[in-house]
């Protein structure tokens, strides 16, 4: 029952909300990836309140069905009111950031667009949709009624039968319409029973493909949102729900995160004579655990810790300290982190070599397992493998397939990166050994994963993206690698077949993530290239005529 119900309450405050909406993130419903902007102004919201809110929205749902939309105030066209549905709040402006969470990344852009010009809101634009009927043909009737209502003009019209399940017809409209109206008729016909989806495909003067993303390390400043999951603020099943020194303690820290920006010093925490001894408990048994279960990489890079005099028994490393140790290693840099990111910023960060990193530990109640980042996960976890070339480098490159994702590339991505960063397995002579920081930093769930109970499949990208994931309990199934370059190889191919119509590189040298859609840019990386070639045909040269 108390499971239940913490689940729940995760439920209602995890609120859809789109994500860097100011940049042009996609707000779309996920599953797996289930994000959330997080408003410090929700977190203080009191559960009745949020309560009042559910309620309000399911009402509004369930009036959906006798409603009609009518431009400019009109009353309800009663003929249709079965058919395409608003309530009173469906008028809805750009300049309303509550009316940001029902858009697409299309929307988003046309909106974006519109905000930023008040003549081209205005202006006519030619757009394409593609409607999707649930029911028969004679319920276009009703849909062109209301694009009418809405101020459209149907140009061409096309209709095929729809292979897509549960969908009887596939309809094709070119229609010519102001921006503002044709946000407002997207919202009003989404809400529509009768269709199935509604998707712009193109419209003139902008480039509804090409979705921000950051191109530059300091755009991870736009990159911080996060999830309202496991919130000690929220969730009753939090260790720390009820202790408020502990809540006070944390949004401390949170409140440094959330102030940091791209060049400034990572800020020093001073951490508490509590706070050291979790970080003490959690450190022996690792100490106990990692000869036997952990992978090769992880112990030489914990050794290196231990001799840089990072990694003791009686301090938490800072931030800052581990922040120059991986630089110097692997060119990996951190930066504060207020929480659980959404997964498509958290990747994001990635692609540049950054790692968002908390730096508020774990409730002492629970020192073994919290299914939420902390900071001594994120050290004993992650960071040691952060300092090794070849984790480093498959960290990246998951990053940098991120860029410019769809949502369903996100959410595959996202859950490849937790069968395989978060909670993967490899196989070192024969013996499967950790290499998950979920497993390095969680002593019950390391032992169960190699208790025998679980499943353990091979690793393979495609069959791992699509398998659901737990999140609050230990994992059923594992997948394991064979090694870190087999994984490599395999993700690479993978990532070969997403659907993004461009690729992404980093340039270390302007820490920018340059898109090859051009043939100058592609000469530049081929005389990069041919270049890196010589040295390395100069190299060999001169270690065969030391060796003959």
């Amino acid at each position: 029952m108390a499971v239940a119900a913490a689940q729940k309450s995760r439920e209602m405050f995890a609120i859809n909300k789109s994500y860097s909406i100011e940049n042009g993130y996609p707000a779309r419903r996920r599953s797996l990836v289930d994000d959330a902007r997080f408003e410090t102004i929700v977190v203080k919201q009191t559960k009745q309140s949020v309560l009042e809110e559910a309620r309000q929205l399911a009402n509004v749902n369930d009036q959906y069905d006798d409603q009609v939309f009518e431009s400019e105030g009109k009353s309800i066209d009663h003929d249709h009111e079965n058919e395409v549905e608003s309530s009173e709040s469906s008028e809805l402006s750009s300049d309303n950031e509550d009316s940001d969470a029902g858009l697409t990344e299309e929307e988003m852009l046309l909106e974006k667009a519109a905000s930023e010009d008040k003549d081209a809101e205005m202006a006519i634009q030619r757009a394409t949709l593609v409607l999707r009927l649930r029911e028969g043909i004679n319920s276009l009737a009703r849909i062109l009624k209301v694009i009418e209502n809405g101020k459209g003009n149907v140009v061409h019209l096309e209709s095929r039968p729809s292979k897509e399940q549960g969908v009887q017809f596939d309809i094709l409209a070119k229609v010519d319409m102001t921006r503002k109206d044709l946000l407002a008729l997207m919202k009003i016909l989404r809400q529509s029973s009768t269709l199935a989806s509604i998707t712009i495909l193109a419209e003139d003067n902008i480039n509804v493909k090409n979705p921000w993303f950051p191109r530059h390390a300091r755009d991870l400043d736009n990159c911080n949102h996060l999830k309202t999951k496991y919130d000690p603020e929220l969730d009753m099943n939090h260790p720390g729900f009820s202790d408020k020194v502990y809540r006070a303690r944390r949004k401390e820290i949170v409140n440094i995160a959330f102030d940091y920006k791209f060049g400034d010093l990572i800020p020093v925490i001073e951490y508490t004579a509590d706070e050291i001894d979790t970080w003490n408990a959690v450190f022996n048994n690792v100490l106990d655990l990692m000869p036997k279960h952990f992978c090769m990489e992880y112990r030489n890079a914990f050794k290196m810790l231990q001799d840089d005099n990072l990694f003791t028994v009686d301090k938490i490393p800072q931030l800052r300290d581990m922040n120059e140790f991986l630089k110097k290693h692997t060119g990996f840099t951190l930066r504060p982190a207020a929480g659980l990111l959404t997964a498509r910023d958290f990747l994001a960060s990635l692609a540049f070599r950054v790692f968002q990193s908390t730096q508020y530990i774990r409730h002492n109640k629970s020192p073994f397992h919290t299914p939420e980042p902390d900071y001594i996960h994120e050290v004993l976890g992650h960071m040691p493998l952060l300092a090794d070339p070849n984790f480093a480098q498959f960290s990246q490159e998951l990053g940098l397939a991120s860029l410019g994702a769809s949502d369903e590339e996100i959410e595959k991505l996202s859950t490849v990166y937790w069968f395989t960063i978060e909670f993967g397995l490899c196989k070192e002579h024969g013996e499967v050994k950790a290499y998950g920081a979920g497993l390095l930093s969680a002593y019950g769930e390391l032992l169960h994963a190699v208790s025998g109970k679980p499943e353990l499949r091979p690793f393979e990208p495609s069959i791992t993206a699509v398998q659901p994931y737990q999140d609050q309990e230990y994992q059923p199934i594992y997948f394991v690698a064979e090694s870190f370059e087999d994984a490599k190889d395999k993700f690479r191919k993978w990532v070969s077949s997403m659907s993004r119509p461009f690729e992404v590189r980093y340039n270390p040298h302007t820490q920018r993530a340059e898109i090859l859609d051009s043939v100058d840019q592609l000469n530049n990386l081929m005389t990069q290239l041919n270049l890196e070639m010589l040295h390395l045909n100069t190299a060999l040269n001169k270690l065969k005529m030391r060796s003959g």
